[in-house]
Protein backbone atom coordinates (compact mmCIF):
# COMPACT_ATOMS: atom_id res chain seq x y z
CA UNK A 1 0.00 0.00 0.00
CA UNK A 2 1.48 3.09 -1.03
CA UNK A 3 1.39 6.86 1.01
CA UNK A 4 -1.37 8.25 -1.26
CA UNK A 5 -3.63 4.96 -0.52
CA UNK A 6 -3.34 4.95 2.91
CA UNK A 7 -3.60 8.71 3.85
CA UNK A 8 -7.02 8.38 1.51
CA UNK A 9 -8.15 5.61 3.89
CA UNK A 10 -7.05 7.08 7.20
CA UNK A 11 -9.12 10.48 5.89
CA UNK A 12 -12.05 7.98 5.37
CA UNK A 13 -12.15 6.39 8.31
CA UNK A 14 -11.37 9.60 9.99
CA UNK A 15 -14.60 11.09 8.69
CA UNK A 16 -16.60 7.96 9.07
CA UNK A 17 -16.04 7.89 13.54
CA UNK A 18 -16.58 11.55 13.10
CA UNK A 19 -20.03 10.71 11.61
CA UNK A 20 -20.39 8.50 14.33
CA UNK A 21 -20.28 10.72 17.40
CA UNK A 22 -22.25 13.41 15.72
CA UNK A 23 -25.08 10.63 15.29
CA UNK A 24 -24.24 9.61 18.90
CA UNK A 25 -24.61 12.95 19.77
CA UNK A 26 -28.14 13.72 17.81
CA UNK A 27 -29.63 11.02 19.79
CA UNK A 28 -29.37 8.83 16.56
CA UNK A 29 -28.40 4.90 16.89
CA UNK A 30 -25.75 2.75 15.02
CA UNK A 31 -27.33 2.97 11.38
CA UNK A 32 -28.82 6.57 11.66
CA UNK A 33 -32.15 5.52 11.69
CA UNK A 34 -33.30 8.87 12.60
CA UNK A 35 -33.05 12.28 11.62
CA UNK A 36 -32.01 10.94 7.99
CA UNK A 37 -32.98 12.68 5.29
CA UNK A 38 -34.26 10.14 2.61
CA UNK A 39 -33.56 12.04 -0.66
CA UNK A 40 -29.77 12.42 -0.69
CA UNK A 41 -27.52 12.25 2.31
CA UNK A 42 -27.39 9.25 4.64
CA UNK A 43 -25.44 11.21 7.29
CA UNK A 44 -26.62 13.58 9.65
CA UNK A 45 -24.46 16.94 9.40
CA UNK A 46 -21.17 16.83 10.81
CA UNK A 47 -20.83 18.36 14.03
CA UNK A 48 -17.41 19.69 14.62
CA UNK A 49 -17.93 20.89 17.90
CA UNK A 50 -18.37 17.54 18.95
CA UNK A 51 -14.90 15.72 17.42
CA UNK A 52 -13.21 18.23 19.11
CA UNK A 53 -14.27 17.39 22.16
CA UNK A 54 -13.90 14.00 21.41
CA UNK A 55 -9.78 15.06 20.21
CA UNK A 56 -9.78 16.45 23.77
CA UNK A 57 -10.53 13.43 25.55
CA UNK A 58 -8.34 11.25 23.77
CA UNK A 59 -5.66 13.98 24.32
CA UNK A 60 -6.19 13.73 28.10
CA UNK A 61 -6.50 10.02 28.15
CA UNK A 62 -3.20 10.00 26.54
CA UNK A 63 -1.41 12.56 28.50
CA UNK A 64 -2.63 11.04 31.59
CA UNK A 65 -1.49 7.53 30.26
CA UNK A 66 1.96 9.35 29.50
CA UNK A 67 2.82 10.88 32.62
CA UNK A 68 2.65 14.34 29.94
CA UNK A 69 -0.29 17.32 29.91
CA UNK A 70 -2.60 18.48 26.72
CA UNK A 71 -2.23 21.44 25.71
CA UNK A 72 -4.22 23.44 23.11
CA UNK A 73 -3.11 25.39 20.57
CA UNK A 74 -4.54 27.08 17.03
CA UNK A 75 -5.99 24.28 15.26
CA UNK A 76 -6.03 21.65 17.66
CA UNK A 77 -4.77 19.67 20.96
CA UNK A 78 -1.98 17.88 21.38
CA UNK A 79 0.25 16.43 24.34
CA UNK A 80 2.83 17.99 25.94
CA UNK A 81 5.46 15.59 27.63
CA UNK A 82 8.77 16.60 29.53
CA UNK A 83 10.74 13.43 30.43
CA UNK A 84 13.35 13.89 33.17
CA UNK A 85 16.24 16.08 33.30
CA UNK A 86 19.67 14.42 32.88
CA UNK A 87 23.40 15.75 33.73
CA UNK A 88 25.21 15.46 30.46
CA UNK A 89 28.31 17.75 30.63
CA UNK A 90 29.47 19.25 26.88
CA UNK A 91 32.38 21.01 26.61
CA UNK A 92 30.65 23.47 23.56
CA UNK A 93 34.37 24.89 23.40
CA UNK A 94 36.32 22.32 22.80
CA UNK A 95 33.50 20.53 20.30
CA UNK A 96 33.40 23.55 18.00
CA UNK A 97 37.01 22.62 16.91
CA UNK A 98 35.54 19.26 15.65
CA UNK A 99 35.41 19.39 11.96
CA UNK A 100 31.57 20.42 10.83
CA UNK A 101 30.36 21.52 14.50
CA UNK A 102 29.02 24.84 14.70
CA UNK A 103 30.76 27.60 17.36
CA UNK A 104 30.62 27.57 20.99
CA UNK A 105 28.03 30.03 21.31
CA UNK A 106 25.66 28.52 19.06
CA UNK A 107 22.31 26.99 20.61
CA UNK A 108 22.14 22.94 19.78
CA UNK A 109 18.83 21.52 19.85
CA UNK A 110 18.78 17.78 18.98
CA UNK A 111 15.56 16.39 17.18
CA UNK A 112 14.21 12.86 16.65
CA UNK A 113 10.73 12.34 15.02
CA UNK A 114 8.41 9.23 15.28
CA UNK A 115 5.74 9.06 11.64
CA UNK A 116 3.62 7.05 9.94
CA UNK A 117 5.57 6.12 7.41
CA UNK A 118 9.11 5.93 5.86
CA UNK A 119 8.80 8.58 3.22
CA UNK A 120 8.70 12.18 3.64
CA UNK A 121 5.95 12.71 1.03
CA UNK A 122 2.23 13.96 1.84
CA UNK A 123 1.28 10.72 3.00
CA UNK A 124 3.75 11.05 5.70
CA UNK A 125 2.63 12.33 9.22
CA UNK A 126 5.18 13.20 11.93
CA UNK A 127 3.11 12.09 14.98
CA UNK A 128 5.36 12.50 17.85
CA UNK A 129 8.64 15.05 18.02
CA UNK A 130 11.58 14.62 20.22
CA UNK A 131 13.61 17.80 21.38
CA UNK A 132 16.81 18.06 23.67
CA UNK A 133 18.79 21.23 25.26
CA UNK A 134 21.58 22.34 27.06
CA UNK A 135 21.40 24.43 30.15
CA UNK A 136 24.23 24.81 31.82
CA UNK A 137 25.37 21.24 31.95
CA UNK A 138 21.61 19.62 32.38
CA UNK A 139 20.21 17.77 29.08
CA UNK A 140 16.24 18.97 28.96
CA UNK A 141 13.60 17.27 26.72
CA UNK A 142 10.51 17.93 25.26
CA UNK A 143 7.86 15.63 23.08
CA UNK A 144 5.05 16.72 21.59
CA UNK A 145 2.56 14.13 20.79
CA UNK A 146 -0.45 14.03 18.58
CA UNK A 147 -3.40 12.66 19.35
CA UNK A 148 -5.11 13.26 15.58
CA UNK A 149 -4.13 14.31 12.49
CA UNK A 150 -6.68 16.85 12.48
CA UNK A 151 -4.53 18.53 15.54
CA UNK A 152 -1.09 18.17 13.66
CA UNK A 153 -1.49 22.33 13.50
CA UNK A 154 -1.45 22.58 16.45
CA UNK A 155 1.43 20.35 17.06
CA UNK A 156 3.56 22.01 14.40
CA UNK A 157 2.69 25.42 15.74
CA UNK A 158 4.02 24.10 19.24
CA UNK A 159 7.09 22.80 17.54
CA UNK A 160 8.04 26.25 15.69
CA UNK A 161 7.87 27.64 18.94
CA UNK A 162 10.15 25.25 20.56
CA UNK A 163 12.96 25.80 17.80
CA UNK A 164 15.21 29.08 18.52
CA UNK A 165 16.11 30.96 15.37
CA UNK A 166 19.47 30.79 15.98
CA UNK A 167 19.71 27.00 16.98
CA UNK A 168 21.55 24.24 15.10
CA UNK A 169 19.50 21.33 15.01
CA UNK A 170 21.32 17.93 16.06
CA UNK A 171 19.74 15.11 14.10
CA UNK A 172 20.69 11.46 12.74
CA UNK A 173 20.07 11.30 9.32
CA UNK A 174 17.66 14.81 9.64
CA UNK A 175 18.94 16.04 6.60
CA UNK A 176 17.65 13.18 4.67
CA UNK A 177 14.39 11.92 6.34
CA UNK A 178 13.10 14.58 9.87
CA UNK A 179 13.75 17.55 8.41
CA UNK A 180 12.28 17.25 5.22
CA UNK A 181 9.50 15.62 6.34
CA UNK A 182 8.53 18.42 8.99
CA UNK A 183 8.58 20.98 5.80
CA UNK A 184 6.06 19.43 3.78
CA UNK A 185 4.04 19.13 6.83
CA UNK A 186 4.51 23.27 7.15
CA UNK A 187 4.07 23.16 3.31
CA UNK A 188 0.60 21.80 3.49
CA UNK A 189 -0.58 23.95 5.78
CA UNK A 190 0.62 26.92 3.62
CA UNK A 191 3.47 27.43 6.26
CA UNK A 192 6.58 28.34 6.25
CA UNK A 193 9.04 25.61 8.24
CA UNK A 194 10.85 26.84 11.59
CA UNK A 195 13.98 28.71 10.93
CA UNK A 196 17.34 27.73 11.76
CA UNK A 197 20.68 28.27 11.32
CA UNK A 198 21.99 25.24 10.50
CA UNK A 199 22.03 21.26 10.91
CA UNK A 200 24.18 19.16 12.61
CA UNK A 201 23.66 15.80 10.92
CA UNK A 202 25.22 13.09 12.95
CA UNK A 203 25.01 10.29 10.54
CA UNK A 204 27.95 11.09 8.19
CA UNK A 205 29.94 11.96 11.17
CA UNK A 206 29.32 8.51 12.50
CA UNK A 207 29.92 6.79 8.71
CA UNK A 208 33.06 8.68 8.42
CA UNK A 209 34.90 8.18 11.47
CA UNK A 210 33.40 5.02 13.03
CA UNK A 211 32.16 2.64 9.69
CA UNK A 212 35.38 0.50 9.39
CA UNK A 213 34.70 -1.34 12.69
CA UNK A 214 30.60 -0.95 12.95
CA UNK A 215 28.59 -3.51 11.62
CA UNK A 216 25.97 -0.99 10.18
CA UNK A 217 25.62 2.86 11.18
CA UNK A 218 22.03 2.59 12.89
CA UNK A 219 21.97 4.73 16.17
CA UNK A 220 21.15 1.60 17.87
CA UNK A 221 23.98 -0.08 16.64
CA UNK A 222 26.18 3.53 17.39
CA UNK A 223 24.30 2.95 21.00
CA UNK A 224 25.71 -0.35 21.85
CA UNK A 225 29.14 -0.16 20.09
CA UNK A 226 30.18 3.37 20.77
CA UNK A 227 28.25 4.58 23.86
CA UNK A 228 27.85 1.23 26.00
CA UNK A 229 24.12 1.50 26.25
CA UNK A 230 21.89 -1.48 25.46
CA UNK A 231 18.36 -1.49 25.25
CA UNK A 232 15.92 -3.45 26.72
CA UNK A 233 12.24 -4.10 25.84
CA UNK A 234 12.92 -1.80 23.05
CA UNK A 235 9.67 -1.43 19.97
CA UNK A 236 11.15 -2.25 16.93
CA UNK A 237 11.78 0.87 14.56
CA UNK A 238 8.92 -1.26 11.37
CA UNK A 239 6.57 -1.66 14.13
CA UNK A 240 5.99 2.10 15.21
CA UNK A 241 3.68 3.31 12.52
CA UNK A 242 1.20 0.11 12.96
CA UNK A 243 0.82 0.83 16.82
CA UNK A 244 0.18 4.32 15.87
CA UNK A 245 -2.26 3.55 13.26
CA UNK A 246 -3.68 0.65 15.66
CA UNK A 247 -4.60 3.66 18.49
CA UNK A 248 -6.00 5.79 16.03
CA UNK A 249 -8.63 2.87 15.36
CA UNK A 250 -9.18 1.33 18.53
CA UNK A 251 -7.76 4.29 20.82
CA UNK A 252 -5.43 2.01 23.05
CA UNK A 253 -2.50 4.32 24.07
CA UNK A 254 -0.73 1.36 25.82
CA UNK A 255 1.18 0.20 22.33
CA UNK A 256 2.26 3.82 22.20
CA UNK A 257 3.94 3.97 25.79
CA UNK A 258 7.25 1.76 24.60
CA UNK A 259 7.61 3.80 21.23
CA UNK A 260 7.48 7.33 23.43
CA UNK A 261 10.43 5.75 25.69
CA UNK A 262 12.16 5.04 22.79
CA UNK A 263 11.76 8.16 21.12
CA UNK A 264 13.07 9.66 24.27
CA UNK A 265 15.98 7.44 24.53
CA UNK A 266 17.27 8.30 20.36
CA UNK A 267 17.18 12.38 22.27
CA UNK A 268 19.26 11.64 24.84
CA UNK A 269 21.81 9.48 22.58
CA UNK A 270 21.77 11.70 20.55
CA UNK A 271 23.17 14.10 23.01
CA UNK A 272 25.35 11.15 24.93
CA UNK A 273 27.31 11.04 21.17
CA UNK A 274 28.04 14.81 20.98
CA UNK A 275 29.62 14.06 24.79
CA UNK A 276 31.39 10.98 23.25
CA UNK A 277 32.75 13.08 20.44
CA UNK A 278 33.50 15.89 22.60
CA UNK A 279 35.60 13.78 25.29
CA UNK A 280 37.16 11.34 22.89
CA UNK A 281 37.88 13.53 19.68
CA UNK A 282 38.03 16.65 20.36
CA UNK A 283 40.26 16.57 23.46
CA UNK A 284 44.24 16.08 21.56
CA UNK A 285 45.57 14.08 24.70
CA UNK A 286 42.44 11.66 24.90
CA UNK A 287 42.40 11.62 20.83
CA UNK A 288 45.64 9.58 20.80
CA UNK A 289 44.42 6.64 22.61
CA UNK A 290 41.80 6.62 19.71
CA UNK A 291 41.82 3.67 17.30
CA UNK A 292 43.81 4.68 13.98
CA UNK A 293 40.58 4.12 11.36
CA UNK A 294 38.90 6.65 13.74
CA UNK A 295 41.84 8.73 13.07
CA UNK A 296 41.68 8.53 9.63
CA UNK A 297 38.08 9.32 9.16
CA UNK A 298 38.36 12.31 11.79
CA UNK A 299 41.40 13.64 9.00
CA UNK A 300 38.97 13.37 6.39
CA UNK A 301 36.93 15.40 7.77
CA UNK A 302 39.48 18.42 8.33
CA UNK A 303 40.54 17.90 5.18
CA UNK A 304 37.02 18.32 3.62
CA UNK A 305 37.03 21.93 5.39
CA UNK A 306 40.95 22.62 4.65
CA UNK A 307 41.99 22.42 7.67
CA UNK A 308 45.28 20.48 6.19
CA UNK A 309 47.14 21.13 9.57
CA UNK A 310 44.82 19.61 11.88
CA UNK A 311 44.47 16.88 9.15
CA UNK A 312 47.88 16.41 9.15
CA UNK A 313 48.23 16.32 13.00
CA UNK A 314 45.14 13.30 13.18
CA UNK A 315 47.17 11.37 10.38
CA UNK A 316 50.59 11.20 12.34
CA UNK A 317 48.83 10.24 15.98
CA UNK A 318 47.13 7.30 13.15
CA UNK A 319 50.50 6.34 11.89
CA UNK A 320 52.30 6.53 15.26
CA UNK A 321 49.25 4.71 16.94
CA UNK A 322 48.68 1.85 14.74
CA UNK A 323 49.30 -1.72 15.74
CA UNK A 324 49.08 -4.75 12.94
CA UNK A 325 46.12 -6.90 14.20
CA UNK A 326 47.17 -10.38 15.94
CA UNK A 327 46.37 -13.33 15.07
CA UNK A 328 43.19 -14.52 16.37
CA UNK A 329 41.60 -11.21 18.10
CA UNK A 330 38.87 -9.58 17.40
CA UNK A 331 40.62 -7.69 14.73
CA UNK A 332 41.57 -10.41 12.83
CA UNK A 333 39.72 -13.22 13.78
CA UNK A 334 40.48 -16.28 11.47
CA UNK A 335 43.93 -16.18 11.46
CA UNK A 336 43.88 -15.62 7.93
CA UNK A 337 46.64 -13.63 6.03
CA UNK A 338 44.26 -10.50 5.21
CA UNK A 339 42.87 -8.45 8.08
CA UNK A 340 39.16 -8.25 8.91
CA UNK A 341 37.23 -5.29 7.05
CA UNK A 342 37.46 -3.03 10.08
CA UNK A 343 40.95 -3.02 10.08
CA UNK A 344 42.57 -0.06 8.18
CA UNK A 345 45.84 -0.81 6.69
CA UNK A 346 48.67 1.58 7.58
CA UNK A 347 49.80 2.09 3.96
CA UNK A 348 46.50 3.82 3.40
CA UNK A 349 47.09 5.69 6.75
CA UNK A 350 50.27 6.53 5.32
CA UNK A 351 48.84 6.96 1.49
CA UNK A 352 46.36 10.12 3.04
CA UNK A 353 49.17 11.49 5.24
CA UNK A 354 51.44 12.12 1.61
CA UNK A 355 48.24 13.77 -0.24
CA UNK A 356 47.85 16.11 2.85
CA UNK A 357 51.49 16.84 2.85
CA UNK A 358 50.88 17.99 -0.58
CA UNK A 359 48.11 19.69 -0.20
CA UNK A 360 50.46 21.56 2.37
CA UNK A 361 52.58 22.49 -0.49
CA UNK A 362 55.28 20.12 1.08
CA UNK A 363 56.36 18.55 -2.12
CA UNK A 364 59.74 17.19 -0.56
CA UNK A 365 57.91 15.55 2.20
CA UNK A 366 54.90 14.59 0.46
CA UNK A 367 57.43 12.63 -2.19
CA UNK A 368 59.08 11.12 0.70
CA UNK A 369 56.48 9.52 2.32
CA UNK A 370 55.13 8.48 -1.34
CA UNK A 371 58.42 6.52 -1.79
CA UNK A 372 57.62 5.25 1.76
CA UNK A 373 54.36 3.80 0.54
CA UNK A 374 55.83 2.61 -2.69
CA UNK A 375 58.97 0.70 -1.09
CA UNK A 376 56.56 -1.43 1.27
CA UNK A 377 55.36 -3.59 -1.80
CA UNK A 378 51.79 -4.52 -1.59
CA UNK A 379 48.60 -3.39 -3.54
CA UNK A 380 49.40 0.38 -3.26
CA UNK A 381 53.02 0.27 -4.57
CA UNK A 382 51.90 1.17 -8.14
CA UNK A 383 49.88 3.82 -7.02
CA UNK A 384 52.65 5.08 -4.84
CA UNK A 385 55.16 5.29 -7.73
CA UNK A 386 52.73 7.20 -9.68
CA UNK A 387 52.34 9.65 -7.38
CA UNK A 388 56.12 10.25 -7.18
CA UNK A 389 56.65 10.27 -11.24
CA UNK A 390 53.61 13.39 -10.34
CA UNK A 391 55.73 15.01 -8.39
CA UNK A 392 59.10 14.74 -9.75
CA UNK A 393 57.70 15.95 -13.02
CA UNK A 394 55.34 18.48 -12.29
CA UNK A 395 56.40 19.64 -9.03
CA UNK A 396 60.08 19.17 -9.29
CA UNK A 397 61.04 19.19 -13.48
CA UNK A 398 62.58 15.95 -13.62
CA UNK A 399 61.48 13.79 -16.05
CA UNK A 400 64.55 10.92 -15.43
CA UNK A 401 63.37 10.91 -12.11
CA UNK A 402 59.96 10.67 -12.89
CA UNK A 403 60.72 8.05 -16.03
CA UNK A 404 62.40 6.03 -13.56
CA UNK A 405 59.07 5.97 -11.04
CA UNK A 406 56.54 5.50 -13.76
CA UNK A 407 59.19 1.77 -14.53
CA UNK A 408 59.08 1.07 -11.02
CA UNK A 409 54.97 1.20 -11.20
CA UNK A 410 54.92 -0.88 -14.18
CA UNK A 411 56.97 -3.81 -12.31
CA UNK A 412 54.46 -3.42 -9.26
CA UNK A 413 51.83 -3.91 -11.60
CA UNK A 414 53.79 -6.50 -13.11
CA UNK A 415 54.38 -8.38 -9.77
CA UNK A 416 50.44 -8.08 -9.03
CA UNK A 417 49.60 -9.40 -12.72
CA UNK A 418 51.63 -12.79 -11.99
CA UNK A 419 49.60 -13.02 -8.66
CA UNK A 420 46.80 -12.71 -10.24
CA UNK A 421 45.65 -9.22 -9.89
CA UNK A 422 45.87 -7.96 -13.08
CA UNK A 423 44.92 -3.85 -13.49
CA UNK A 424 45.23 -3.41 -17.68
CA UNK A 425 43.44 0.55 -17.33
CA UNK A 426 46.76 1.25 -14.95
CA UNK A 427 49.16 -0.22 -16.78
CA UNK A 428 47.50 1.43 -20.57
CA UNK A 429 48.03 4.34 -18.65
CA UNK A 430 51.37 3.81 -17.39
CA UNK A 431 52.60 2.50 -20.97
CA UNK A 432 50.99 6.26 -22.04
CA UNK A 433 53.12 8.27 -19.43
CA UNK A 434 56.77 6.24 -20.18
CA UNK A 435 55.95 6.81 -24.22
CA UNK A 436 55.82 10.26 -23.06
CA UNK A 437 58.12 10.88 -20.53
CA UNK A 438 61.19 9.29 -22.45
CA UNK A 439 59.48 11.50 -25.63
CA UNK A 440 60.12 14.77 -23.46
CA UNK A 441 63.40 13.30 -22.32
CA UNK A 442 64.65 12.68 -26.03
CA UNK A 443 63.86 16.36 -26.80
CA UNK A 444 65.47 17.73 -23.78
CA UNK A 445 68.28 15.55 -24.69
Amino acid sequence: MNADTLERRLAAFRAARLREIAAASAGLDADGAEGVRSDSCSWPPLDEAAAAVRRRAVAERLAAAVDGEPAAGDGGTFVRREPDVIELPLDRSRLAGLPGHPGPDVPLVCLDTETTGLGTATGTVAWLVGLGWWEGSSFRQLQLVLPDHADEPALLAALEAAIPADCWLVTYNGRGFDWPLLVTRYRLLRRPAPRHAGMLDLLPHVRRIFRHRLGDARLATVEREMLGVLREEDVAGWEIPGRYLAFLRDGDVAPLLPIIAHNAEDVRSLGRLLVHLDVRYADPVERRAAPAGDLLGLARGYTRERRHEEALACLDEADAGWRPPAFGTEAWPFGARSPAPGTIGRNRIRAERARTLGRLGRTDDALAAWEAVATTGGRASARAWVECAKIHEHRRGDPAAALRATEAAERALERGRLLGRPDPAAEADLAARRRRLRLRLRRVG
